[in-house]
């Protein structure tokens, strides 16, 4: 039997050992180069590792979001949508 935590649950050791897995396409539209990705997702496994993600980590609220924020989902949902249609060869 898995014991499941919610992500406030976590501790800082659960935290550190936690697998990090980006969706496909979801640095798509980021404007930058190759090493500057890099240093960008190093520093987000970085915060995961070290528990500040989870200090500044809140939920999400849809009745809240702004336009911005919506027009965000959408692409990233649009951006899945594609993904689960592309066939590898």
């Amino acid at each position: 039997m898995t014991n499941k935590k919610s992500f406030e649950d976590l501790s800082p050791e659960d935290m550190k050992d936690m697998k990090i897995e980006f969706a496909p396409g979801c640095f798509d539209s980021f404007e930058g180069t190759q090493e500057e990705l890099d240093e960008l997702v190093s520093q987000i496994k970085e915060m995961f590792a070290s528990g500040e993600a989870q200090k500044i980590a809140r939920p999400l609220d849809l009745d809240d979001l702004d336009e911005h924020d919506i027009e965000m989902l959408e692409r990233f949902n649009e951006q899945e949508l594609a993904h689960s249609k592309r066939n590898l060869q």
